[in-house]
């Protein structure tokens, strides 16, 4: 018996044993799609260090002309060469933080609206219609927020400045510090520019969000309930933590349409040259409205500046995206939510 198997069993050979190699050849719609999808990136990103590139270039006149200046004077007089960006800048952050300060607790109401409260007919129209806000061109939020928002909102500004002047940002006053009091005080405002953008942005946050918070998992939510939780519950304890990257990218992503947005600002405003820390009152300034307003009588001198002031623009807006990458790659919708 012992005989039989040992003539049964294969024998050891000499050679050392190869382990056996699999290749696995893509399809041919495999490797077009991957050559299509690499294309993409390589071109988007060339066309990202393009701009870039051009943008240095044509500016490079005026950064050598008045050096690292250019970052903290306020006025612009590139004819005495007297320019930089330090209040169009500050105007620029601050229409952009009022806008989201507008813009966040309504696109995240909204999106928690159509994704966990409406339901059937009337959540594909709610979509439909905050999807077609998105739609409407700048030129006309401008037109709205300056012949119906600024006339209805000055009563508001006022209460604001009247009950909240103690804090310096609210606080409506003259050169000697007394508090103004006319409307027109409170016109052409960055509040107002603010309130604007942030009405323009709310439909691209908002999609961004629902999508977030409808891919929440159906068994954490049937679990929530089966332990008693009522909906607000489920919602804070479930869908809100899942949601998370879509809530940071959807700021992150109006953050930077409210820095670049132009002509509803440059309807809005009226263009001033200082850092205005009252943003209730008269007066603010962005990069893209000075861009818009200055461009079509500049000289090439002055086209250079403009262009350094487009450069500084361009690399707030990369590194507001580079930080919310980073932040969203942290706290990906679902790695973790609330026990």
């Amino acid at each position: 018996m012992t005989a039989m198997l040992s003539t049964a069993l294969p024998q050891p050979t000499s050679e050392a044993a190869v382990p056996r190699r699999f290749v696995s050849r893509a399809s041919v719609s495999d490797v077009i799609f991957r050559r299509v999808a690499t294309s993409a990136g390589i071109i988007t990103v060339a066309i990202m260090l393009a701009v870039g590139l051009f943008l240095s270039l044509r500016a490079s006149t005026a950064l050598r002309t008045v050096g690292w200046t250019f970052l903290t004077e306020q006025q612009w007089s590139p004819e005495t060469n007297t320019f930089g960006v330090a209040a169009i800048l500050f105007g620029t952050v601050t229409i952009a933080v009022i806008a989201l300060t507008v813009s966040v607790p309504l696109s995240i109401g909204t999106a928690l609206l159509l994704s966990e409260v409406a339901t059937g007919r009337l959540r594909a129209t709610l979509v439909t219609l905050v999807d077609l806000m998105a739609a409407v061109p700048s030129i006309v939020f401008g037109l709205w927020g300056v012949y119906f928002l600024q006339g209805n909102i000055i009563p508001v500004a006022k209460w604001i400045s009247i009950w909240f002047g103690w804090l310096p940002f609210f606080a409506v006053t003259d050169a000697s510090g007394q508090p103004f009091t006319e409307a027109s005080a409170f016109t052409s405002s960055a509040f107002i520019a603010g309130i604007v953008v942030g009405m323009m942005v709310v439909p691209t946050q908002t999609a961004i969000m629902r999508e977030a918070f409808a891919r929440a998992p159906i068994g954490e939510r049937e679990g929530a309930y089966a332990l008693g939780s009522t909906r607000w519950g489920m919602i804070r304890a479930v869908v809100l933590p899942f949601g998370k990257g879509g809530i940071i990218g959807g700021i992150m992503l109006g953050l930077g349409r409210a820095l670049g947005e132009t002509i509803a600002v440059y309807m809005i405003i009226s263009p001033i040259f200082v850092i205005n820390w009252q943003v209730l009152k008269t007066g603010t300034n962005s990069v893209s409205a000075l861009i818009a307003l200055r461009y079509g009588e500049a000289s090439e001198f002055g086209l250079s500046a403009l262009m350094a002031a487009g450069l500084v623009l361009f690399l707030l807006t990369l590194v507001i995206n580079f930080t919310a990458s980073s932040i969203v790659a942290r706290s990906r919708s679902g790695a973790q939510s609330d026990d």
